[in-house]
């Protein structure tokens, strides 16, 4: 998902009007407005190929989770690889899956990776890890033990992931993948330095039906493409939708993110969702910027 360094582009007034402010969020959030799915793709793996050139490593890790997103930038990613070894570079792409002891959707996983068709496949089972950082800490704090919520645990399996792709990056002097678009940046509906962590995001500025759009447009199988979407992370409430989390459909977050008119309760969702999780979308915090908005 999201970048971590980056900044809000647009400061929010409170005088802005509904309309303003929506404008502003697409603008905020690079919200592709004539989209064309061949044009988003070539264009999607030329920025992942000429990067790697100019960079000089040696090519990209993702984690694979078998939803459209991880799919959708892992092909991309793939494809970029391949344009660079075309061109007499050299380049890989890392695929891995990183499950947290058994995943409950592992055949799609699996699907995912088939149609990656990754140059190679690593698979780390973040369990042990998870585990062991969860009880030190727990036991560490045991004053506030109620606190250590399943959710909160999930946040650490994000995390634990996200140590596991920079690991192979850093070994193999690669660059990590992040599969942050529009909807999910626009609410925040991801892990700080877990998802949120990665050195590129060539979904950015699409709408999450446009991420389904480009799968479709590269053949990715409709079992993935129009999957349920869920961040799985919460072993108490398996496979939970994302939408029942957030409280609002991402058919109603697209439309907002494309200038459409939603419901006045979608709106005040989606816009309660998108302030709350500003510090997300500006770390670190940074004594000049607080300034600038206070």
């Amino acid at each position: 998902m999201l970048a971590v360094l980056r900044a809000p582009s647009v400061r929010y007034d409170s005088d802005m009007t509904d309309h303003e402010r929506q404008r502003a969020i697409m603008e905020e959030l690079e919200v592709v407005e004539d989209f064309d799915a061949a044009h988003e793709v070539e264009r999607r793996i030329t920025f992942l190929a000429e990067y790697l050139k100019e960079t000089g490593l040696k090519g990209y890790v993702l984690g694979i989770s078998g939803g459209v997103d991880s799919t959708v930038a892992g092909r991309l990613s793939q494809l970029a690889c391949e344009k660079v070894r075309e061109d007499g570079g050299d380049a890989t792409f890392v695929a891995m899956r990183l499950p947290y002891q058994v995943q409950a959707d592992e055949d799609d996983a699996q699907d995912a990776l088939s149609f990656i068709d990754a140059d190679q496949v690593l698979t780390v089972n973040i369990g042990a890890s998870t585990d062991a950082m969860w009880q030190a800490v727990s036991e560490a704090d045991d004053d506030h033990v109620d606190s250590y919520t399943e959710f909160v645990k999930g946040n650490v399996k994000a995390r634990e992931r996200m140590i596991a792709q920079f690991t192979v990056a850093g070994a193999r002097g690669m660059l990590v993948v992040g599969t942050d678009q529009a909807a999910e940046a626009l609410v925040g509906f991801y892990t700080k330095f877990g998802d949120g962590a990665a050195d590129v995001t060539p979904l950015t500025g699409l709408p999450k039906r446009r991420v389904r759009e480009l799968g479709r447009y590269l053949g990715a199988p409709a079992t993935l493409t129009d999957k349920v979407p869920t961040a799985d992370l919460e072993s108490d409430k398996p496979l939970r939708p994302d939408e029942v989390a957030l409280g609002v459909t991402y058919e109603a977050i697209d439309d907002y993110l494309e200038g459409r008119e939603v419901s006045e309760e979608d709106e005040q969702t989606i816009v309660r969702w998108h302030s709350r999780t500003a510090h997300k979308r500006a770390l670190p915090l940074t004594p000049g910027r607080w300034e600038k908005t206070h």
